[in-house]
């Protein structure tokens, strides 16, 4: 999703291969010269309704450590040879790794969105050692995982995630078809209000952004990644040994407060954030907001 955003360093693309199919990564290089092993990256993992671009207004300025952003096996430009049928939390994240290790990288700060919030914290629970810390912006975590296991349930706690589950399972047995169908939506004035579930304020959201999120939905790799997180044991992330910021904005349907609650009983170390005026995209609607919770994160 393309936002308007300061100068910024060139971003390097790179192929690499992963077991869930090639992945496209980009890295911006950090002042400090190339990191490598020496470095700890930040590294940014979108959610199931996006790409790498749903972070572009994080990435003006000059950052000191590289960044690197994937378009995960299945979305953005790693569409070709993504495997679904091997989809699961555990492989999405060993994907990420294998890419960071591919890299050069032996730790990482995660900044996850969404899905990306959730492979972020299981990441942490599997390498422990290599993760220096985790911020995860509006994952879709407790409560979620309920609702794509027991769609019905969901509709009383999770109406607008149930919704949008139901119409991606309908768009992805279309195949192609539903693919074009939710771009042909996007680029219509129906997709502003089909979109307000995600925003505080839709009219104050470019068109632009709208359309793109329609390019960057694809269904039948939402509906592999929901069937993923239906199933997953989150005992797991009692594990978790990093620092860990969750952030959610205060009109965020699919992450309620009480998933941060319980998240922060599971993992004590985690400090809480509620960002006013925004939805499910604190990252796009509070860009300086979420920065400004990032560098109070690394700094630590």
């Amino acid at each position: 999703m393309n936002v308007q955003q300061k100068s910024a360093p060139a971003l390097r693309r790179q192929v690499l291969p992963t077991e869930l199919g090639p992945c496209m990564v980009r890295i911006q290089e950090g002042s400090r010269g190339p990191s490598g092993a020496s470095g700890t990256p930040e590294v940014y993992i979108h959610g199931a309704a996006g790409s790498w671009t749903t972070f572009q207004a994080l990435l003006s300025g000059a950052p000191a450590q590289d960044r690197v952003l994937i378009d995960l096996p299945g979305w953005g430009e790693s569409t070709k040879g993504a495997r679904f049928e091997e989809f699961s939390i555990e492989a999405m994240a060993l994907a990420v790794a294998g890419v960071l290790n591919a890299l050069g990288y032996r730790r990482w700060n995660l900044v996850g969105h969404s899905m990306g919030g959730f492979l972020a914290l299981h990441m942490a629970a599997a390498w422990p050692e290599q993760t220096a810390s985790i911020a995860a912006i509006s994952a879709t975590t407790f409560g979620v995982s309920e609702a794509s296991r027991t769609p019905l349930r969901g509709l009383r706690g999770f109406a607008a995630f149930t919704g949008m589950l139901l119409a991606m399972r309908s768009m992805a047995v279309l195949g192609p078809a539903g693919t074009a169908l939710v771009r042909t939506i996007a680029a219509t004035p129906l997709m502003r209000p089909l979109m307000s579930p995600f925003f505080a304020d839709t009219a104050a959201v470019p068109p632009a952004v709208f359309r793109e999120l329609g390019d960057d939905a694809r269904p039948a790799s939402f509906s592999a990644a929901t069937r993923a997180a239906a199933h997953y044991d989150f005992g797991q992330w009692r594990g978790i040994l990093c620092p860990v910021l969750a952030i959610r904005g205060d009109s965020d349907v699919f992450t309620p407060e009480s998933d941060l609650a319980r998240l922060a009983v599971m993992v004590p170390h985690t400090r809480l954030a509620t960002i006013p005026r925004c939805g499910h995209f604190a990252h796009v609607e509070q860009p300086d907001q979420v920065l400004r919770l990032l560098d109070e994160l690394w700094s630590r």
